[in-house]
């Protein structure tokens, strides 16, 4: 393993203050998840699955509004629909801590179909700047950088929340996001590289959007709904133990774990295929009940295994979007990927938080690696439908 495919990525014009700002425009989205469950759960005074409806509300309305938003962006431009998402998605978090619980629950689908698309958009700086051969470093690179905002965004937002106030601690979220929009505004950086031959004409989506890649799109959702599951159980356990203050170690430690995944799915020449990474991570989570009752150390040595797929699974689906999408559609593609990792996250938060209301901590773990499991299981079958049509239509 070497380390030079990370030197040529970081070498290309652009990438390092690229790599930089989208650092900076998604460490407020990795804190929403979390900060507004402790806001519900201990302001509130609601339960988990509670949480979880405002969380789904979110997330849904991303996910009817990403591809709208990407499409948007194929035609009129980054900065006129960056604009708009980011002031939006500002208001909202700013408005938040002073909601009731109702009212929360009937603004979060439109606010969330306009949310700041940080991470779709990423994905097409980094299509744009970075020559295909090395795209597979960049997108772990992202990947990675991204585990980076886990550690701190969620760790932050517990602390503020838990030292001072969940008050505070939305507010800043929603600063952030105003920040963040201004600076992705200035430098306004390109979304398609010049290389590229986009057509006048946007091809009909019948044509792109194949068995493969809708195959592609579930394996996020999958990876999403697992992950999202995943972090609601440990929340949940640590709660359990009258832990939660060491909630943000244990989170840290699983970016640490999802980062070093990441490094090496980037650096080798042959990695795992995104399946075969995505049944990886659903798997290795299934186990990690049994040490939800134990000291929080063991429980974030027993997370380790299954976060070591994280980073390199939405690395290898990031990769596989971007293959099969013309360039003319890509903005829309990644609003669809968006719009599936938002999906998954809006079905994880309420199905693993009933499982836990319910019953305990333990099988949170276990419900989010199994219905993770099933999203690869059906996957799988349209990659193999997917190769099957060439053959029978060569007879």
């Amino acid at each position: 393993m070497s380390l030079q495919p990370y030197r040529q990525v970081l070498a290309v014009p652009g990438v390092r203050m690229a790599m930089l700002l989208f650092f900076f425009t998604r460490l407020p989205m990795t804190a929403t998840g979390i900060t507004l469950t402790l806001h519900v759960v201990s302001d509130l005074g609601r339960g988990y699955g509670e949480a979880g409806l405002v969380g789904t509300a979110t997330m849904l309305g991303s996910a009817l509004g990403a591809p709208i938003v990407g499409r948007m962006i194929d035609r009129y431009g980054l900065r006129p629909v960056t604009s708009v998402c980011g002031l939006t998605s500002a208001a909202f978090w700013l408005a938040t801590p002073h909601l009731p619980y109702t009212a929360l629950l009937v603004t979060a689908l439109p606010a969330g179909a306009l949310v700041l698309p940080a991470s779709s958009i990423a994905r097409q700086v980094l299509t744009a700047l970075v020559p295909p051969e090395s795209r597979r470093s960049a997108y772990s690179l992202d990947s990675i950088l991204l585990e980076t905002t886990f550690m701190v965004g969620p760790s932050a937002g517990i602390a503020v929340s838990t030292q001072l106030s969940s008050t505070l601690a939305l507010s800043g979220i929603g600063a952030c996001f105003a920040l963040g929009t201004v600076a992705l505004c200035w430098f306004n950086p390109p979304i398609r590289h010049e290389a590229e031959v986009v057509t006048a004409a946007r091809p009909p989506m019948r044509e792109w959007l194949t068995p493969r890649l809708v195959g592609a799109l579930l394996v996020a959702s999958g990876a999403l709904f697992c992950l999202i599951g995943t972090e609601l159980a440990t929340l949940a356990a640590l709660r359990a133990t009258g832990e939660v203050g060491w909630t943000g170690v244990v989170i840290a430690v699983m970016c640490v774990a999802s980062a070093v995944g990441g490094i090496v799915h980037g650096a080798v020449r042959k990695s795992l295929s995104q399946a075969r990474l995505m049944v990886l991570l659903t798997v290795l989570v299934i186990p990690v009940g049994l040490a939800s009752g134990l000291p929080w150390w063991l429980l974030a040595i027993a997370l380790v295994p299954t976060n070591l797929a994280c980073a390199p699974t939405l690395a290898s689906t990031a990769e596989e979007v971007t293959g099969l999408a013309p360039p003319r559609v890509r903005g829309e593609a990644m609003g669809l990927l968006d719009a599936a990792t938002r999906l998954g996250m809006a079905a994880g938060s309420p199905v693993v938080g009933f499982v836990i209301d319910h019953t305990t901590p333990g099988w949170g773990f276990a419900a989010a690696g199994l219905f993770g499991l099933g999203f690869a299981v059906v996957a799988f079958g349209l990659r193999r439908r997917s190769a099957r049509v060439p053959a029978v239509a060569s007879l």
